[in-house]
């Protein structure tokens, strides 16, 4: 079996979160990647990585097959259907929650298996491989039921209500449900000295049960107090659903995603390690979780940046580990072969080392938001903030990397010039309002000149749009993000100009590529899901409604079954590449849909129900 065809797609996989844990579970009931106790631990059940060495653990139907999943309504409950002949159950697959869990969590991931009908042979695997495959475990009786698997500094507490057979590192069971009948599996994280000091205790049936319910409650509690309505409210709730997900419940930090070095281009590599949180990419997640009624996520993570950063620009980086570490270089492991065969796979991300300016108007952005909807900043923040305007105004001449990570030499991006520009006027309109002192000439002196470089060179005349590079022909799929900063209304005539190239240049049969020259990777990249998105909110907020609808059905359709994105998407395969899920697309998304609904109200003169922001 080749390594393409023994690799199910992304599509094939569900996303489960206990905003501390993570994992992914196949269609076919088999958890082929999770990471605890944190999204960036080492891998646990690793196979996606390395069919052979990574580990997983596998449910199936004896003599039958999977033949549907579905997530329970408004939750990270996943529910996969089983059937051999006249026999059938379901399983149900959950990292618990519990209140009180930001920092105190079960750290357990359950599967319930439960008969529908007649009785169902079933077949269970659990195979750990610590430490992204390169341990495999010891595994010992703990008690009746009750076993452990320890490997380095990890242990997992593995619990079953069946009997289970030790074969070298892993564990095994034949065993039937019958139709009504609970059979479950516990696989708790655990400290190997913890172990050494006392046996575990790992809860009993009815506990487990309790757990599942109590877990179903805490997420229908959340997703419902969303503010969003009309035909695209589920798929919305569900993009706010993995957003929360990804954030970090002790910290407030969003991961990018749950997974590392998902080859962006299938064949050719780049893979990266997106475990980690960037500051422009989890601003954008909280605007878009505050725009549907999650305030507080918002904050938190506003909190976490001043933690981080210990309140000084000058130890701002783009990108943070989930606690807010900072030393998260990257490192190769070379024993894993990759997914599907394409390696290299990594740990960390060299992208801290970057300067990306656009991470200072970012902030300033957020700070502004949040006074906007009654939370002005205290004389901590204001100090930040002024420090940010200061460094946009010193430092916006200065070439970087960017909104995309260029991984050659720094340029003068556009986007980057006016996110710097957005710095500033954010800055300016705060100590207005809030009647705080500020370096406002200077602030004012540098705004201006700002504006002046881009709407000289970093607007192309002759086709009348903007640039992706100041004095460089092109452009790329940032500058659909320009009107966000209010540098440029979305019915500019240039704006407009610009939306229409970026969908003729960039088109990728009815997708997105987020730019055209070259980067000096191998291989090419798909087409840019955000990118597709940024698109359709353009045109929805244009007042081109049609065109939009056509667009967003076309970005939609490149979800999973679950409503899930990955980062990119392969229009020659018809499959999703990069990590999956991916944060910056589901933002995207949301941000889409509420853009589309409200051009539909408007259109229709407020008759239709479309969505409705917070």
């Amino acid at each position: 079996m080749s390594p393409r065809t023994r690799y199910p797609p992304l599509t094939d996989y569900a996303f489960l979160s206990d905003c501390h844990s993570a994992a992914l579970v196949s269609r076919a009931g088999s958890i082929d990647w999770c990471c605890m106790p944190r999204f960036d631990s080492g891998s646990v059940f690793g196979r996606l990585l390395d069919w052979r060495r990574g580990g997983a653990c596998t449910v199936e139907a004896v003599d039958g097959e999977a033949t549907g999943r579905s997530y329970v309504d408004g939750t990270l409950v996943l529910e996969t259907q089983f059937r051999a002949g006249g026999s059938a159950a379901v399983l149900r697959d959950c990292f618990t929650l519990r209140r009180g869990g930001d920092l105190d969590p079960h750290r357990q991931l359950v599967r319930v298996i439960e008969g529908t009908r007649s009785e169902l042979q079933m077949r269970l695997r659990i195979a750990p491989r610590f430490d992204y495959g390169g341990v495999r475990p010891w595994i010992r009786r703990q008690g009746v039921r009750v076993f452990s698997a320890i490997g380095g500094d990890d242990a997992l507490v593995i619990a079953f209500d069946g009997d289970l057979e030790v074969e070298e590192h892993d564990l095994t069971s034949t065993f039937t449900v019958r139709a009504g009948e609970r059979i479950r599996l516990s696989i708790e994280y655990a400290k190997p000295e913890e172990l050494d000091r006392e046996s575990p205790e790992p809860p009993d049936a009815d506990e487990i049960d309790h757990r599942l319910d109590h877990t179903l409650r805490i997420w229908r509690r959340w997703s419902g107090s969303a503010k969003v309505g009309g035909s695209e409210a589920g798929g919305v709730v569900r993009s706010a659903l993995v957003l929360k997900g990804l954030m970090h419940a002790p910290t407030g930090a969003v991961a990018a995603a749950p997974t590392t070095s998902l080859p962006e281009a299938l064949g050719a590599g780049r893979n990266w390690d997106y475990r980690y949180c960037w500051i422009r990419d989890s601003t954008f997640s909280v605007r878009s979780l505050a725009s549907i009624g999650f305030e507080r996520e918002a904050d938190r993570f506003r909190e976490f940046i001043q933690r981080s950063t210990a309140g000084h620009v000058e130890d701002l980086q783009i990108v943070y580990g989930i606690g807010g570490g900072r030393r998260i270089d990257q490192q190769e492991i070379e024993e894993l072969e990759g997914y599907r065969g394409v390696g290299p796979v990594h740990t960390g991300n060299g992208a801290r080392r970057q300067k990306q300016l656009d991470a200072l108007g970012e902030l300033v952005s957020l700070a502004w938001r949040w006074h906007e909807r009654g939370n002005s900043p205290d004389d901590d923040l204001w100090k930040f903030i002024v420090s940010l305007c200061d460094a946009a105004a010193k430092r916006w001449r200065e070439p970087d990397s960017g909104l995309w990570e260029w991984p050659s030499r720094p340029m003068h991006f556009t986007q980057s010039k006016v996110t710097c520009w957005a710095a500033l006027d954010r800055g300016l309109a705060l100590a207005e309002e809030c009647m705080r002192e500020a370096p406002k000439r200077r602030w004012q002196r540098a705004r201006g000149q700002i504006r002046r470089a881009v709407e000289t060179d970093g607007y192309e005349k002759r086709r009348g749009v903007f640039r992706q590079v100041l004095r460089r022909n092109g452009v790329d799929g940032s500058l659909l993000l320009l009107p966000r900063s209010g540098f440029v209304d979305y019915d500019d005539e240039r704006m407009v100009r610009t939306t229409d190239a970026v969908a003729s240049d960039l088109n990728d049969r009815g997708l997105i590529r987020r730019y055209a020259i070259k980067d000096g990777l191998p291989g090419r990249e798909g087409a840019f899901l955000a990118c597709s998105f940024w698109l359709v909110e353009c045109l929805a907020r244009q007042g081109r409604v049609d065109d939009a609808r056509k667009r967003y059905d076309r970005a939609v359709a490149a979800a999973s079954d679950l409503g899930l994105y990955a980062e990119e998407y392969d229009t020659s395969r018809g499959e999703p590449c990069g990590n999956y899920p991916q944060a910056l697309t589901h933002l995207a998304h949301i941000e889409a849909a509420l853009a589309l609904a409200e051009a539909a109200r408007d259109t229709a003169g407020d008759q239709s129900p479309g969505l409705s922001g917070g």
